[in-house]
């Protein structure tokens, strides 16, 4: 997915600045798309110059403006062909669960340190997407209110289920890492009791004599 797409999901709800955008990222799209102010700005310009988006100046404080973008039926057109097309799985970066396979070189003690962040984060992140999925199913987060205010009411049940459904599946995704972390523990404990004492990790043995 390239960062165009997600820009181009946003302005199916209505027109944006640069600074809109940026700030719906982190409140909606951001969820399953991170992108940096510096990469947004560039990008709607050059979905500008292709003619995905228009642009007009408005009014931003007393003596400002702000350039705001809207869609055009070029971008909706480029959007919903992207929606039809099967995507391809990117190859996996996991460096969380890599260094968990290692765990046999690490102290136990920074093991399950490592597993209690891992839980402590993921229990956060938990939370916040339980808090968006209610809002959105209740009908009061602002991104789907400002979303269901260009489209009709017959179909607002639609779109609340599509988003409600994407949050039950990373809400889904996180509380499988918690469990998987919480087993780690127990794994890291069990095995700490069954090493037998002065048998050291693979990584002291390694260490050249002083």
């Amino acid at each position: 997915m390239s960062l165009r797409y997600a820009l181009l999901a946003l302005l199916t709800a209505g027109p944006l600045t640069g600074y809109d955008a940026a700030k719906r990222f982190g409140g909606s799209v951001g969820q399953v798309w991170h992108a940096p102010d510096s990469h947004i700005y560039p990008e709607l310009r050059r979905m500008y110059k292709e003619g995905l988006v228009e642009a007009e100046q408005v009014r931003w404080g007393p003596r400002s403006t702000k350039t705001q973008y809207r869609i055009t039926e070029d971008g909706i057109g480029a959007f919903r062909q992207w929606m039809n097309t099967p995507l391809g799985h990117p190859p996996e970066r996991d460096v969380h669960h890599m260094q968990a396979a290692y765990f046999e070189w690490a102290e136990p003690e920074h093991a399950r340190e490592i597993l209690r962040r891992h839980i402590e984060y993921y229990t956060i992140h938990v939370q916040l997407l339980t808090d968006v999925r209610d809002g959105i199913r209740a009908g009061t987060d602002p991104v789907i209110v400002r979303r269901l205010g260009n489209y009709p009411d017959h179909e607002h049940a639609r779109i609340i289920a599509y988003k409600a459904y994407t949050y039950e599946g990373m809400i889904a995704r996180s509380q499988a890492e918690i469990d998987w972390a919480r087993r780690g523990l127990e794994l890291v404990d069990r095995l700490s009791q069954d090493r037998p004492k002065g048998i050291d990790s693979p990584g002291a043995q390694a260490r050249p004599p002083v």
